[in-house]
């Protein structure tokens, strides 16, 4: 990234199930640090997975971050963009770097064919430098030949991902760490197309108390973010909260009462610790308190 280049960001969320709490934390790092630079939030939903995607899960995205006062500056639904990835993917397999790959159904019945999409693998080892994490390097011949769509005219994750993170100018990825082990696929698949590589930050997941990661399965309403508006919480507790959970301001001494304007002047991703953020109520309590009493001040 050259010295004048716009800072632009991007929060891709899957409209598969309500909007998690760690997906809003996510947003939140992203709109502060595009905020903090007069850069670019944008607002992707990755709905290629035409099986599970379903409205109502985007309008859940779209309300929860609206309720937050996160507001794009872009929106966009890859299920809009098809032609866009058949043209990248055409070019793949027309230079070698991708091949069409008939082999058997998964799932399907015995003996049943399909065509996909496989990129082949330079077999070689990957690096990158992460704002949060350090030097990441991966030996990426475990990858094997990995696919990409799953026809020439159905591309998935990988594929989309990188296209549009070049196509819309993203400088910056900031995403769960759980995305990690994707990087050296996009890498690879951004190296083949000529495209220039944005800064990776890749920050910790969201625990429970017992540190396991959060799960609707295992922990049910409470991973997502409707769950706390229902119970009446407001949306700069929720913020104050995000914020804290992987990242705390520089000073020792410093309030962890935090406004939006105050995020906005203190955090930065270098700070954002590793290890796993144990969602505490304790002290969601506590702020919702807080910014409650706030409110009913003003109100008087």
């Amino acid at each position: 990234m050259n010295a004048n280049q716009k800072t632009v960001v991007r929060f891709a969320p899957s409209p598969t199930g309500p909007l998690h709490i760690g997906g809003a934390r996510t947003a939140l790092f992203n709109y502060i640090f595009a905020k903090q630079r007069g850069g670019k939030f944008i607002l992707r939903i990755e709905d290629t997975d035409k099986e599970r995607s379903e409205k109502k899960y985007e309008e859940d995205i779209l309300s929860g971050i609206k309720w937050l006062g996160i507001i794009p500056d872009e929106i966009y639904r890859q299920s809009e963009r098809t032609e866009i990835y058949k043209r990248h993917l055409d070019a793949l397999i027309k230079n070698g770097a991708a091949y069409v790959s008939r082999e058997a159904k998964r799932d399907g019945a015995e003996g049943e064919m399909v065509e996909v999409v496989r990129f082949k693998n330079p077999n070689k080892r990957v690096a990158f430098s992460d704002m949060v994490r350090g030097e990441v390097s991966f030996d990426t011949t475990e990858l094997k030949d990995f696919v990409i769509a799953k026809s020439v005219t159905e591309p998935l994750f990988h594929l989309a991902v990188v296209v549009d993170d070049f196509e819309m100018g993203i400088t910056h990825i900031i995403r769960g760490e759980d995305h990690i082990s994707n990087t050296p696929r996009q890498i690879l698949i951004q190296e083949v197309l000529g495209f220039s590589r944005p800064i990776y930050a890749h920050i910790p997941l969201i625990l429970a108390k017992d540190r396991s990661k959060l799960s609707k399965r295992k922990h049910g309403e409470a991973v997502s973010l409707a769950h706390y508006r229902a119970l009446g919480y407001t949306p700069e507790a929720i913020i104050n909260f995000l914020a804290l959970l992987g990242w705390h301001p520089s000073a020792s001494d410093a309030s962890e009462v935090l406004s939006f304007a105050d995020l906005v002047a203190q955090f930065q991703l270098e700070r954002v610790q590793k290890g796993g953020a144990v969602l505490d109520a304790n002290k969601l309590n506590w702020l919702n308190k807080h910014y409650t009493k706030k409110k009913d001040m003003i109100g008087e």
